[in-house]
């Protein structure tokens, strides 16, 4: 226990040191290490081994690895979920364990473990619930995040009928749902489809724009190399490579030239005039598009037929909005195209001095109980339908008493 609280100590010392080295790191880790142990505390396994990381305000980074090569027990770190072994790390500057930076992040972890009987919009309202949000922007920040991620057609749904990327898409809501300056995500395209993971690399994107950090973990790798700005690639509980993504992908053995079509006379002149420099042609071939873009141009071409689709929407004409591409047809004509969004990561919810805090955490039963009461005062009638009942034929008058009343 000693030794414990002794390795405690110089871990939180060393936090105060590694925070004053730069402001604008969000997340800072300095040989961070974290080995499990067994019963007899003789060591198991070492999960983390001297990682150095940081992650800049308003970064995408990509945290990159086979199963087992310690991201997730990094992010575990990163919350305050595991103590490190040795090392330094620092969040917004203060230990993880701190509970005030925890209104800060954002988390959506690799499985969604949601209550399968609430609906979305119930589901959201419990974790607005924890950060004390009062009932009136509560209810409008809910709105706009089930927009957002396309479950505003199916919010009375139970959690337990969603499939994996429904789950997935109100998982992403949630993690939001507090306006978070850093947002991890682990696994965040888990279960959709390709209309619904370009639908979270725009938002991510955005959210980059507005001065977030997110911290992006994920097996789909052209996903990370579209959205990301450094990653870092992690096996057997190391670093083995980081940097900017372009730095990384670019190949400088090889030279690129685009021009329009050429016919077969203008390749054999140009090999020619390679051919004067110790140059040669190796491979003359077409450009390709992505299939994700082939994809999303078939899909996008069948709405504009009208067909329509079952369960959780594109979201295609919401990110459009987003971007300013176009507006949406059920959307005023003076609504700014980014106006959604700056309220989604702008505003800061300020607790209500007339609405009483509710117990942290609050259990399921309590908010099924509030839902519950609210449901019957709904079906009571208003006070101006209510009739007075009529006095029973047995009820006694004291005459004497309101005759003192009126004199």
């Amino acid at each position: 226990m000693g030794r414990s609280n002794k390795l405690i100590t110089m871990t939180q010392i060393n936090t105060q040191t590694l925070a004053s080295d730069s402001e604008d790191l969000i997340v800072k880790c300095a040989q961070l290490t974290k080995t499990f142990r067994d019963f007899w505390l003789r060591n198991r396994v070492t999960a983390v081994d001297g990682v150095d990381l940081h992650v800049g305000r308003g970064e995408v980074f990509g945290l990159l690895g086979p199963n087992g090569s310690g991201k997730s027990t990094t992010i575990k770190l990163l919350l305050g979920l595991l103590h490190p072994t040795s090392g330094r790390i620092a969040v917004f500057g203060r230990h993880p364990r701190e509970v005030s930076i925890k209104k800060r992040i954002g988390y959506l972890p690799e499985e969604s473990y949601l209550y399968r009987f609430l609906n979305a919009r119930e589901t959201l309202d419990y974790y607005g619930r924890l950060f004390h949000q009062d009932r009136r922007r509560r209810q409008r920040r809910i709105n706009q995040l089930l927009e957002y991620v396309g479950l505003d057609k199916v919010a009375r749904r139970p959690v337990g009928e969603y499939s994996k990327g429904m789950q997935r898409r109100i998982g992403i809501a949630q993690a939001l749902i507090n306006d978070p300056d850093l947002l991890i995500l682990d696994e965040p395209t888990t279960g959709m489809d390709p209309i619904g993971t370009r639908q979270i690399k725009d938002l991510i994107l955005d959210l980059r724009c507005r001065g977030k950090t997110i911290l992006l973990c994920s097996h789909l790798l052209a996903d990370v190399e579209d959205i990301t700005d450094r990653v870092a690639i992690m096996f057997g509980g190391r670093i083995r490579k980081a940097g900017a993504i372009g730095d990384l992908l670019t190949r400088r053995d090889v030279t690129t030239v685009s021009v329009p079509l050429l016919n077969a006379e203008e390749i054999n002149a140009l090999d020619q005039v390679l051919g004067k420099c110790g140059k040669q042609i190796d491979r003359v071939d077409h450009p390709r598009q992505k299939l994700e873009d082939l994809f999303l141009e078939i899909v996008h071409e069948a709405q504009r037929e009208g067909l329509a689709t079952s369960g959780a929407t594109s979201g295609g004409r919401t990110v459009d909005f987003l971007s300013g591409q176009q507006r949406g047809a059920h959307l005023p004509e003076d609504t700014n195209p980014h106006q959604l969004l700056d309220e989604l990561t702008q505003e800061k919810f300020v607790p209500v001095a007339s609405e009483p805090s509710l117990p942290d955490p609050m259990s399921k039963s309590e908010l099924l109980e509030d839902l519950v009461n609210a449901e019957q005062e709904k079906k009571q009638p208003k006070r101006s339908e209510q009739v007075p009942a009529p006095p029973k034929k047995d009820d006694h008058v004291d005459r004497d008493l309101l005759n003192d009343l009126t004199e």
